[in-house]
């Protein structure tokens, strides 16, 4: 049953706001969902108790389903570091009500242009990809997991990191690259596309996202113009059916400098008020019934410290609580 844990954190009211907002051709959520520091607030820890201690591995393996009793959306991030399985697909999708979406980051085997040096790419690290833009190895090892499960997936998106003049020498190669890997992709699907060079954002790039019914995703990142200012780019909004948008970081902070500044992500520790008031003018913007695809805006913890008590100022802004209480302020709000 759903209560609330905690008078700081109301999950009835916020449950009718991300429902009302979805009403709308909106949902919300936040970037990944397995964090212990919700407990108390989206999370109750005795779900979770084991021979009389929290259990880590239940917890990692179960709180999906009750994150889904109050969320329609989650931004799923382990896509990007290896090709989902059709049993992990399943697994996932096993755990949620009708009406739900899955959104994926696409596998960096096909979105990485030269491996960086990271354990994880072994041998590969600093070597070109072969199977950069590789649309039959997209098809083949991303989207026929999905297939099984269509109606509980949400908008497929293609990160690109940081590009360096050793990968694309002009821009126009990388649009040239995108244009023909897009026009390869099956249709009736929600793609998109977040890049991580500001330069890119060019009218060509934007042209060739509109030629494919394409989103591109807004994103606040370490080395990318705001959200806000991102928007304001003539044409930026490259799908008429739907937009997605994901608040991750504080532009000129690295994902390193966050997590040591935010973990363990219990509560709001610094408000960006630049990214709250251009998601909820995204929102406001987005917010059109009968479109045939929901538009998705994820939230990260190291936005902020918190993504729930990011979203709760939010929903609030967007006056989604209707006669419910408003919920209180962030603690340092």
């Amino acid at each position: 049953m759903l209560t609330s844990l905690s008078p700081t954190f109301p999950l009835v009211p916020l449950k009718a706001a991300v429902a009302e907002l979805a009403a709308h051709g909106v949902f919300v959520g936040t970037s990944s969902w397995k964090y212990p520091g919700w407990l108390g607030l989206l999370y109750d820890e005795q779900r979770y108790i084991h021979r009389g201690r929290f259990s880590e591995s239940r917890f990692q393996k179960d709180c999906l389903e009750e994150y889904a009793q109050v969320f329609r959306t989650v931004c799923v991030d382990a896509g990007y570091y290896q090709f989902p399985s059709p049993q992990f697909i399943n697994d996932l999708c096993s755990q949620v009500p009708e009406g739900f979406r899955f959104s994926f980051k696409v596998t960096d085997q096909i979105t990485t242009k030269i491996f960086p040096s990271l354990p994880r790419h072994g041998k590969r690290a600093g070597q070109p990809n072969p199977h950069f833009l590789d649309a039959d190895l997209f098809k083949q090892a991303f989207l026929a997991s999905c297939a099984p499960h269509r109606d509980k997936i949400g908008v497929l998106m293609f990160e690109f990191s940081h590009f360096h003049s050793r990968d694309f020498q002009r821009g126009r190669d990388f649009v040239e690259a995108l244009d023909t890997f897009l026009a390869q992709l099956p249709k009736g699907w929600q793609y998109g596309v977040e890049i991580r060079n500001k330069t890119l954002l060019h009218p060509d790039y934007f042209a060739v996202l509109r030629k494919h019914h394409v989103t591109h995703v807004y994103n606040n990142w370490t080395r990318m113009p705001t959200v806000g200012e991102q928007m304001d780019i003539p044409d930026s909004l490259t799908c008429d059916e739907f937009s997605t948008a994901r608040f991750l970081l504080k532009p000129g902070r690295t994902f390193e400098q966050a997590v040591e500044a935010f973990k363990p992500y219990t509560e709001t520790k610094e408000v960006n008020v630049e990214a709250r008031a251009s998601a909820v003018r995204l929102a406001r913007k987005l917010m059109v019934k009968g479109k045939p695809w929901p538009s998705f805006l994820f939230f990260n913890n190291r936005l902020e410290g918190n993504s729930l008590f990011t979203l709760l100022a939010i929903l609030h802004e967007l006056n989604l609580f209707g006669l419910q209480p408003a919920p209180p302020k962030d603690p340092i709000a």
